[in-house]
């Protein structure tokens, strides 16, 4: 028999009555009422309530003892009258009469309550996480990873994948984020860098022969943090298949996914098959290539009103005519809406930046009118235009902004959500997934106007080669697609270029000379040379899908030892300066400013 427990502290019942028991944990809470002091033990599985009498000769040791503190217990398990009986817990129709206590864990005085709900900030959770992750909800997080990577593997195994570990020290790739890189002391001056995926691996694994790889891969990236996403490192669920198409690939995710999502969560599906959307058509309609479609609103392209001579809004007329575009918002039956709903939104608008959010509602006298602010500025016949247009009736409003394409996108999609969030139209029990598909191959640098890849630069171009227009390379089309879910982006994905020929020409119109290609990816050129075949894949990110399961709105909640906004552990005080014989070791020398 173990000597710390004969049973965990959620496995106790009623059929236990009168069994003598040991049990161990921690010190949850305690409520002491003068002739008998309640103890809430707690484990990993759950808490059992546990008393003692005044008489025992220990009473007072267990008075005095700190939250907690690990504690091992020797009692007899007891029924609980009917009227105390706890519905919340497994173990509530019970209670442990303890007869011999021995301290296992002495806890000092905490600087964060384990069994309070209050909030605490982010730099004293992440230095005391050992304590945080003693918290219920957070260790039901943890949890949930874990049986999260577990099904997955499962369902990977019987889709036919093999599960492979590819290198952490790798070369440093041109592409992507800032990598991380590793001093080598065998190779003077030279670094490795931590992959930021398996990318060029995992191709070479289908170049290898292997059919079906996957991986839940370590990925790291030196940027900054955001709500949903993680400095430093992260893990993914990282796949490739060889003789596949786009749909081969989907097939398999989809199938992944809602399994996953419906084994962890009790929320609904808003579409059990996954919309197919367009680049090009989630950019104009959500402002987005990443859209909330539990939101019914869209937006709409009203740039050609504003070259009408009855549309007297000069400020957008001159805009337009200087190159920059209008979109519009349509909300239903808001136009009774109180005027502060109209000038917060304003106000919000200009809080992102923005000249503001222009606006008018939709009413009836004799004829069809625009009312507010800028309705003036519209004829009959251009509103009703409007109105065919947007599809927009009588007791609605709409929202209107102007500038250049990039600012008015960003803008729109926010207020997109923001106005959703204010008329309550978002809802929180559904999973809405989509794909996007048909990214372009390239786009234009806002900073340099130069031509780089929109996207991963190892994907198939659309259509036979020997149609595709060099020429004019932002119509070329990319077989590359991103699964998003929430409005969050889980993962991007592509059908693999796996012709070297026709990648040196690719490469070349973003800039790369033949030899900078052979230099930057020689192992995976090589190896494409050597019969490869076709082949495709996709990376969704685990930490961002646990973070939906677990209804979190910050990745950190979900990660077991995060860093903080500055890329900071602050348990462990990382990153650390190394003593002067490690950096000459590695043939460094620290610049002093």
């Amino acid at each position: 028999m173990n000597k710390y427990r004969t049973h965990n502290c959620s496995e106790l019942t009623i059929n236990n009555n009168g069994e003598e028991v040991i049990l161990s944990g921690w010190v949850h809470k305690k409520r002491d009422h003068g002739n008998l002091l309640f103890i809430d033990l707690r484990d990993n599985f759950g808490s059992t309530q546990c008393i003692i009498e005044k008489d025992k000769t220990f009473f007072r040791e267990l008075e005095k003892i700190q939250l907690e503190s690990v504690i091992k217990i020797n009692g007899v398990v007891s029924k609980r009258s009917t009227d105390t009986i706890n519905k919340e817990l497994k173990t509530g129709a019970i209670e442990i009469k303890i007869n011999s206590y021995e301290m296992l864990g002495k806890c000092k005085e905490l600087p964060l309550p384990v069994f309070s709900d209050q909030e605490y900030s982010e730099e004293i959770r992440l230095k005391y996480r050992f304590l945080d992750l003693r918290r219920k909800k957070i260790h039901s997080n943890i949890l949930l990873r874990s049986n999260v990577i577990s099904f997955i593997r499962e369902e990977m195994n019987k889709f036919g994948f093999v599960e492979f570990q590819t290198p952490i020290l790798t070369s440093s790739s041109p592409e992507g984020a800032r990598d991380f890189l590793v001093p080598s002391r065998l190779n003077p001056g030279k670094f490795y860098a931590l992959p930021q995926a398996p990318q060029q691996f995992k191709q070479l694994i289908m170049v290898s022969g292997f059919d079906k790889y996957f991986q839940i891969a370590p990925c790291f990236r030196d940027e900054d943090a955001r709500a949903d996403r993680s400095p430093g490192e992260f893990y993914q669920l990282d796949l490739e298949m060889s003789f596949v198409e786009q749909e081969d690939v989907f097939k398999v995710v989809e199938s992944l996914l809602c399994k996953l999502f419906k084994k962890f969560s009790k929320k609904k599906f808003l579409f059990e098959k996954f919309p197919k959307i367009p680049f090009e058509q989630a950019m104009l309609k959500y402002g987005t290539d990443k859209p909330d479609l539990r939101n019914p609103l869209e937006i709409y392209d009203l740039t050609t009103i504003f070259h009408r001579d009855d549309v007297k809004f000069e400020i957008f007329k001159k805009l337009v005519k200087s190159g920059s575009i209008v979109r519009s918002i349509v909300t239903k039956n808001t136009k009774d809406k109180p005027r502060s709903f109209f000038d917060n939104l304003d106000k919000w608008a200009k809080s992102q930046g923005a000249s503001g959010l222009a606006y008018f509602t939709i009413e009836k006298d004799k004829n069809v009118i625009a009312k507010g602010p800028v309705g003036k500025f519209f004829s009959i016949e251009a509103l009703n235009e409007i109105m065919k247009m947007t599809g927009a009736k009588v007791g609605d409003s709409l929202f209107f902004s102007c500038d250049k394409e990039a600012n008015v996108l960003q803008l729109m999609s926010s207020a997109r959500d923001k106005i959703a969030d204010e008329l309550n139209l978002i809802d929180q029990d559904t999973f809405a997934f989509c794909w996007i598909v048909d990214y372009p191959m390239y786009e234009v640098d806002n900073v340099t106007k130069k031509i780089k890849f929109s996207h991963n630069p190892f994907s198939m171009p659309q259509g036979e080669e020997k149609n595709l227009d060099f020429k004019n390379p932002l119509n070329i089309k990319a077989f590359q697609y991103d699964i998003v879910c929430n409005g969050v982006e889980l993962s991007s994905g592509a059908i693999r270029n796996h012709k070297p020929e026709l990648m040196y020409k690719l490469f070349e119109i973003a800039g790369y000379k033949k030899d900078d290609v052979q230099e930057k990816f020689s192992g995976m050129i090589n190896a494409l040379s050597f019969g490869a075949p076709p082949h495709g894949g996709i990376a969704p990110g685990l930490d961002r899908i646990v973070m939906l399961l677990a209804g979190e709105k910050n990745i950190r909640e979900v990660t077991l030892f995060p860093m903080n906004q500055h890329a900071q552990d602050l348990m462990m005080n990382s990153p650390s300066k190394v003593s002067d014989k490690q950096l000459s070791d590695l043939n460094i020398t620290i610049k002093k400013k």
